[in-house]
């Protein structure tokens, strides 16, 4: 029985031979044509595949985010400017795991661009939760969350510019690691916040998420603003069992569901059984950050989707949503003359603050810990209520964000709706060893309370 299996569980079976390569694509790929018609997890499957049983991913099929580069395999963002875009290259990440000879199962469904936080700006219609159908899974990873869920893939690559993996995967029931910015190269990922943006993996559990990260980190030579920091192993970290302190700030607390509140609340009950210790600690309000990042992720927006022209890749600016639209105008609006210094820059001098403010805190505590959405997934169409859906559900992510700092999304139980809920670390820079660490001691703990399991086993 292959349902369930983890990434390393599955490459166990490939290693001793008990399953090949291509039996288990193939055992995935019957699973997206029986489920993905009523999810539309997936817009664009691969049929061009070279199985190898080598590599640390040999043989391994894995969902990615459609805004990542692929060679020879359709790139879409999810828009239909680049409806039939072909890229002629690789990015980075595809091609490390490509190195690790993983296989990809196809290109997942997201907000156009990344424009939001429930895959329903999606030019090709939006995503379902895979726990309600009349839901949405969270964005803009909502397509690579969705599919992970539901079992139409072990594992995949989401990107995160301000919530983008957490989000999801909080309200699809799954793990999902933002790693520090500069951690992981963005070199062939459709930009959306050049400042902001953090590939990372979402997956069944924590060994997964470790064990793609350290395919995927390390510097790149075609990213200028990726760390040469060295690479830890992260699979190690997790045979060790640390104690750490968990920094509480109420502000991070504040109009949270009951459902979702006594969730976070329980698991900081779980973290002090295995030993940790608490301290309260004092942040700048996520208030603040949502201001600052509406500012600056429009300005950058504004900057990068100016390439789109319609000579380059096929359909013109007249294709573009309206998301996309809305957020250009705000971006050029603040960097235009008169206005840049009375909101762009000034939204960089509070950007400081708050990396400040993270740095201060981290020399007290080790993770500040939340929740990456206040509440559990809404119904469709229910964004259309929001002017700014996004920054609202994302509020607790968008000033770990701006900091560039690692954070970590764990499912802790389900809401009186049967919903996943999600809790959340945050940790200091290139700590993702510590954050993992700290992860997998809460998984072997509660397994989740078998809401991943439950998520899987809703589609056998």
């Amino acid at each position: 029985m292959l349902l369930g299996k983890t990434l390393v569980e599955l490459k166990e079976l490939i290693d001793s031979k008990e399953i090949s390569p291509d039996e288990l694509f193939k055992y995935f790929m019957q699973r997206i044509k029986k489920y993905n018609p009523k999810l539309n997890a997936y817009l664009t499957l691969n049929k061009d595949v070279d199985f190898k049983n080598s590599g640390v991913l040999g043989g391994i099929p894995l969902a990615i985010k459609d805004n990542f580069c692929t060679y020879g395999l359709r790139t879409t963002a999810s828009s239909k400017v680049l409806e039939n875009f072909i890229p002629p290259y690789e990015s980075t990440v595809t091609a490390r795991l490509k190195k690790e000879n993983a296989v990809f199962l196809g290109k997942t469904n997201m907000d156009a661009w990344a424009h939001g936080s429930s895959t329903e700006t999606s030019d090709f219609g939006a995503t379902k939760n895979p726990w309600d159908l009349t839901r949405v899974p969270g964005g803009s990873s909502g397509g690579t969350a969705c599919a992970v869920s539901s079992y139409l893939a072990p594992g995949g690559i989401g990107s995160e510019t301000a919530g983008s993996i957490r989000q999801p995967a909080a309200w699809s029931g799954v793990v999902g690691l933002k790693p520090t910015y500069g951690r992981v190269s963005r070199y062939g990922v459709i930009a959306m916040g050049s400042s902001l943006d953090c590939p990372g993996p979402l997956t069944l559990c924590v060994k997964d998420a470790a064990l793609i990260l350290g395919v995927i980190a390390g510097h790149d030579s075609m990213d200028a603003t990726s760390s040469p920091r060295s690479i830890e192993n992260y699979l190690e970290a997790l045979k060790q069992k640390k104690s750490y302190t968990i920094g509480l700030c109420d502000d991070y607390f504040e109009g949270l569901d009951r459902d979702v509140l006594n969730a976070v609340e329980k698991s900081i009950e779980v973290f002090k059984k295995l030993g940790f210790k608490t301290k309260k600690v004092k942040l700048l309000s996520p208030q603040y950050a949502i201001s600052v990042y509406t500012i600056i992720q429009r300005a950058e927006v504004s900057s990068n989707l100016s390439r789109y022209d319609g000579i380059r890749y096929g359909n013109d600016r007249r294709s573009f949503g309206d998301e996309a639209k809305r957020r250009i105008m705000l971006g050029t609006y603040t960097l235009s003359y008169g206005y840049y210094d009375a909101f762009y820059k000034k939204a960089q001098k509070v950007r400081t603050l708050i990396i400040e403010d993270f740095k201060r805190v981290f020399t007290e505590v080790d993770f500040v810990i939340g929740t990456p959405t206040p509440i559990t997934a809404l119904k469709l169409g229910e964004f259309e209520k929001y002017p700014f859906f996004g920054e609202l559900m994302d509020k607790f992510n968008e000033p770990g964000a701006m900091a560039g700092i690692p954070g970590i999304s764990l499912p802790v139980g389900l809401d009186r709706n049967g919903l996943p809920i999600g809790m959340q670390l945050m940790g200091s820079y290139f700590r993702e060893a510590d954050i993992l660490n700290a992860a997998y001691l809460f998984e072997q703990e509660t397994d989740y309370y078998g809401v991943i399991k439950k998520g899987i086993h809703n589609y056998e």
